[in-house]
């Protein structure tokens, strides 16, 4: 009977790479949740408030839903549209080889939407 091949080893203090934060996982959450809870809808302030914190709640849940071992900081900035300008800048200091962070852009006619995702391992 053959035999199986042995899983790669993963060096100590590293995650398996099934584990790890993909950045290509968590902005499709991001992406799938602005379009689906602001779409191409008209800038209001009362507006902005329940939209941030309803992409803040479906991004948790469903990053939560990912099972893998990481604590997540979710922010979320929505901008109206105009002459104005908006920089927006973070830092952190943490474990390089198990940590990471993503950062979507989104905009419609109206507004921007930054949405940032920190993922801390918690291994």
């Amino acid at each position: 009977m053959p035999k199986s091949p042995k899983p790669a080893s993963v060096p100590p203090g590293e995650l398996p790479p099934v584990m790890k934060f993909s950045n290509d996982e968590v902005n499709g959450i991001i992406l799938k949740n602005v379009e689906t809870i602001i779409g191409n809808t008209n800038y209001t302030q009362e507006k902005a408030q329940t939209w941030a914190k309803d992409i803040l709640a479906a991004c948790l849940d469903q990053l939560q839903k990912l099972t893998k071992p990481y604590k997540y900081i979710v922010n979320c900035s929505i901008i109206q549209k105009d002459s104005g300008g908006l920089y927006n800048a973070s830092s952190c200091y943490w474990d390089n080889t198990r940590d990471n962070m993503c950062t979507v852009r989104w905009d419609n006619r109206f507004l921007h939407c930054i949405v940032t995702v920190y993922g801390i391992a918690v291994n």
